[in-house]
């Protein structure tokens, strides 16, 4: 009896020790999970000094405070708004699959997994808010009122971005479509993207940039940027946060129930990413080597960043060998869509942000119906035997989201425009808006030779 009673004894005592043991093993994984997006969150906001240095860069001396500042406080303003609003319509109750409607201006105070787990997700989030924001920035460089940015980026953070990536990430319409973008070609960089594209139009060229002759042909003038090194520092940077962008898109750094969306990609997604932007990089050199017969120094560093937009969408679920193809394609495309939109639609974009987030952003969604090859999670593109379903879907998800963030974005910067105003004086232009808008110079006491 007492032999029974001691070998019942030491199976409680297992049982109770196998179930501390996989609370511990639970415990363990959560925090690793907790840890890895705080990392990739972190890695991610180091792009807002990376957008700042290249457009900074890639601009005139004389309005280098101001970008500076945009691209500070958009991300001020728009983690609050963010917070306030646009998680809950991109992450609150799916309605209908168009839009969520609860979790607004959501604070739990009290310390369980669950909300560890939206405190966790909502830091991650509002980096990527803050990414499609930003890109607008460069395209409308040197002649926007402050104010009036300030307004925009309050409205994209808080209503544009969130509706659409609710489709997408939230539960939405093209979630249940079978739209895949991994990590936000489309969700992101084209949103900003078109965005971006929309509000250039709008504001108008910047004065000279576009001078009509007396036969009616019009010149194109080139204003180059004033401090190539600091774009390419500013290059580096955002290609170090990407990492954070695509590799901590899988949500959890645990195996979790494996997958793409599992700690088991993670290296392969890096990978993916890397040879994407030197693919990208290596073949804008080359195209714009041969197209000027110069190596553009400009279009090499948006090359690379083309790169890593193009191979955003799809690094979970193409090779290696895929994601080199893809950023050739890319650094080709962006030199393409520059001269387009600089020489033919006469639409200035300071830094080539339209080419790099939005026609970039569009091919990189894209690619994800030619080169994708993970059927454990039913995305299978052209080349690997999945017909033309994907890339059908692919080509829906690009059409709506353009559409809603072209529109949208449309109407806010006319409305903007008859409200506020929404770009500066001609006099101010000229002065630079580093002393027009801030009465401050970025190189007090230096000659800045082309201020006028």
């Amino acid at each position: 009896m007492r032999k029974k009673l001691t070998v019942l004894v030491i199976l409680l005592l297992c049982m109770g020790v196998s179930v501390c043991a996989q609370d511990a093993v639970e415990a363990l994984g959560f925090s690793l999970d907790v840890v890895w997006l705080f990392i990739g969150a972190i890695l991610v906001f180091i792009m807002q000094i990376g957008f700042a240095c290249v457009e900074t860069g890639l601009t005139r001396a004389k309005n280098a405070t101001n970008i500076t500042m945009k691209n500070v406080m958009d991300f001020m303003f728009g983690a609050i708004v963010y917070w306030a609003l646009g998680w809950g319509f991109m992450w609150g109750k799916d309605a209908g699959g168009l839009i969520g409607t609860s979790q607004f201006f959501h604070s739990p105070m009290e310390l369980t997994i669950e909300n560890g787990i939206f405190y966790k997700n909502w830091f991650f989030q509002v980096v990527f808010a803050a990414t499609s924001a930003t890109i607008v920035s460069g395209a409308m460089a040197e002649r926007t009122q402050f104010k009036s940015y300030l307004v925009y980026t309050c409205f994209i953070s808080a209503f544009i971005y969130p509706i659409s990536g609710h489709w997408i990430w939230g539960g939405g319409w093209l979630s249940d479509l079978g739209f895949h973008d991994f990590a936000g070609s489309t969700a992101v960089h084209s949103v900003g993207g078109w965005a971006a594209f929309m509000g250039a139009i709008v504001l108008g060229p910047r004065l000279g940039k576009y001078v009509r002759s007396a036969d009616g042909k019009v010149a194109v003038k080139a204003f180059p940027g004033h401090n190539i090194p600091y774009a390419a520092l500013g290059v580096l940077l955002l290609f170090f946060g990407w990492f954070g962008f695509n590799g901590a898109s899988t949500g959890i750094a645990t195996i979790g129930e494996g997958g793409i969306w599992s700690g088991l990609n993670i290296a392969r997604v890096c990978v993916t990413t890397t040879l994407a932007a030197a693919a990208g990089a290596i073949s804008a050199l080359i195209f714009s080597w041969i197209w000027f017969k110069k190596p553009d120094a400009s279009m090499t560093l948006n090359g690379l960043l083309g790169g890593l937009v193009g191979i955003t969408a799809s690094c979970a679920v193409v090779s290696p060998g895929a994601s080199i193809a893809i950023g050739l394609i890319a650094g080709v495309l962006v030199v393409l869509s520059v001269e387009f939109i600089d020489k033919v639609l006469k639409v200035d974009d300071p830094v080539g942000a339209v080419s790099v987030h939005c026609a970039c952003g569009i091919f990189g969604t894209l690619a994800v119906g030619v080169w994708a090859n993970a059927p454990g999670n039913s995305v299978v593109g052209l080349l690997h035997g999945g017909g033309f379903t994907q890339l059908g879907n692919q080509v829906i998800g690009i059409l709506a989201v353009g559409a809603w963030a072209a529109v949208t974005s449309l109407v806010l910067f006319l409305l903007i425009k008859a409200l506020f105003g929404l770009r500066i004086s001609a006099k101010e232009e000229a002065i630079g808006l580093d002393l027009s808008e801030h009465k401050s110079e970025a190189y007090s006491g230096f000659q800045i030779f082309s201020n006028m």
